[in-house]
């Protein structure tokens, strides 16, 4: 069945005018997962609700009818190892892979998401246009921006779109190094008409995305996504959800989440709150109240993530009325002066009487967010989790405790950007799995190898280009990108410099040239804090 035939839209589509832009905008997997992703929905419907944009939509399985002559090509990329795909995509679109080998008979191909706005060097080459920072405050000023100089030969469109802040041109950026296999010399423009930074754009407003399709295909089926919160004001500072997405905002709950969550309850009747802390949003309680409602007893409500002291017996009963059987916490370590170098301003304390409060209020089980390989780390912060854990059981002895257990990775625009990963973070989630499991626990580790390539994509500059495309055809392994090294030997830095090597606070940064929310400048003082701890 055509997944298309099923959605149920919360949006009205425009029909294009004759002179509207053809456009394919691409999610780099399947519908399922693409459609599930609220940022790909909300853009969509952007472009769709204009006269001006004629836009299909493409996924690795199905696809809208396409226009035959393309003038832009985008991609919205949030999982790293989907640029493969991205590859895929352009291939079977017949579009050369390289910015550089295109001509004014293809189409502009431009990017966003998470991924590309932490750090789009990586991929650089792959993009003509890179749109860095939130889509509400940057769609209309590329379509704008390009509407001026559609007629324009290729290289005054790509000018063009360079001085539109957030619209970041690789091309006409040169990248300089100390020595091939060693640091970044500079990053420049090309001359002086091009601006030597990109800022990251924000939107800074009360009004927050909320789903415009609602569909059975989604991987979250029939859900109805709403964004309480973005950004999170704890600051923990290996967090790229935070630093990335700064200043923290939340939806207005009178004139935007309550009509939102109205709109998407007349089509279905499972709604999920989104935000890296949705718990914090200053009227959260008022927004329970609401849905305590009679006539919502049948919705069912799911909360992506909780700060802990937030975990009331209220909130718990109303979870457990609403089909909900679990929640989800982040508390990263069992050991308080761990925390602290982290700024996750949390006690065991806090932790244990949340537990009490999900088992009183009826929830079954509680999943945990845990990391290894921190920066400060040390033996006895393992012995602390532990220790943490058998206080939970012993505290809240009929629920289901699991704890997901990640290994640190470094990312841009963070204060913890400068460290590379632990190499005894693997050992280490080998320990906490034999003493979590001893105890009853679920543990529920990542792939250590997943987290290698995760920290030499999250820190690559664009060297690594080559080795990204290497790869694609030996396979997604940490093998194939060892082989992959070994064969560009010489070409490139080894591994180790990407994802194991502590930098230099000073040298320069693959994303030097494209401003986050925080200066480097405050970066380094929120560093310093941390290492003060150690």
């Amino acid at each position: 069945m055509n997944p298309f035939a099923q959605e149920r839209l919360l949006f009205t589509p425009q029909t294009p005018d004759d002179r509207a832009i053809p456009m394919i905008f691409a999610f780099p997997n399947t519908y399922t997962v693409g459609i599930t992703s609220l940022g790909y929905q909300v853009v969509w419907a952007t472009f769709a609700m204009r006269r001006d944009v004629d836009v299909r939509r493409l996924f690795l399985d199905v696809q809208e009818p396409l226009p035959p002559t393309p003038e832009l090509v985008g991609f919205s990329l949030s999982w790293e190892l989907d640029y493969g795909n991205i590859l895929t995509i352009l291939e079977q679109l017949n579009i050369p892979l390289h910015a550089t080998e295109r001509d004014r008979h293809h189409p502009l191909i431009f990017g966003g998401g998470p991924v590309l706005t932490a750090n789009p060097e990586p991929f650089a080459d792959f993009f003509d246009v890179v749109l860095l920072g939130d889509g509400e405050a940057i769609l209309d000023p590329f379509i704008a921006a390009y509407q001026e100089v559609r007629g324009a030969n290729r290289s005054q469109q790509l000018r063009h779109l360079a001085q539109v802040p957030g619209l970041y041109v690789p091309s006409l950026y040169r990248v300089e190094y100390a020595e091939i296999t060693g640091a970044i010399a500079t990053i420049e423009p090309l001359d002086a008409d091009i601006p030597p930074h990109i800022t990251k754009q924000t939107h800074r407003s009360n009004t927050l995305l909320a789903s415009t399709v609602v569909t059975e295909q989604a991987a979250w089926e029939n859900i109805y996504m709403v964004e309480v919160v973005r950004s999170c004001p704890e600051m923990c500072r290996f967090c790229l959800a935070s630093y990335l997405t700064l200043p923290f905002r939340t939806a207005d709950l009178n004139a935007s989440l309550i009509p939102a969550i109205e709109r998407g309850l007349k089509v279905t009747r499972r709604l999920g709150l989104l935000g890296a802390s949705v718990t914090q949003h200053p009227e959260f309680f008022d927004l329970i109240a609401y849905l305590n409602r009679p006539d919502y007893a049948d919705v069912r409500v799911s909360i992506a993530s909780m700060r802990t002291n937030t975990v009331t017996v209220e909130l718990a009963q109303l979870l457990a009325a609403r089909d909900t059987r679990s929640i989800t916490i982040a508390v990263e370590s069992g050991s308080e002066r761990l925390r602290g170098i982290i700024n996750k301003k949390l006690s065991n304390a806090e932790i244990q009487t949340c537990a009490a409060n999900a088992a009183a209020g009826g929830l079954k089980a509680i999943k945990l967010y845990g990391m290894v390989g921190l920066p400060g780390e040390q033996p006895e912060d393992l012995e602390a989790t532990l220790a943490m854990a058998q206080a939970l059981k012993k505290t809240a002895p009929k629920l289901r405790f699991t704890l997901g257990c990640s290994t640190f990775v470094p990312k841009g625009h963070t204060p913890f950007q400068w460290y590379g990963v632990d190499r005894n973070a693997e050992k280490r989630l080998k320990a906490l799995q034999k003493g979590l499991r001893s105890q009853g626990w679920d543990f529920r580790p990542e792939s250590y190898n997943w987290s290698v390539i995760q920290a030499l994509i999250s820190r690559g500059d664009r060297r690594i280009t080559p080795l990204l495309e290497l790869t694609r055809n030996y396979g997604d392994s940490l093998g194939s990108y060892k082989r992959a090294f070994k064969t560009l030997k010489g070409q490139l830095p080894p591994l180790d410099y990407y994802v194991h090597d502590h930098w230099d606070h000073d040298q320069v940064l693959p994303w030097q040239h494209l401003q986050g929310p925080l200066p480097v400048g405050t970066l380094k003082q929120h560093l310093a804090t941390a290492e003060a701890l150690f």
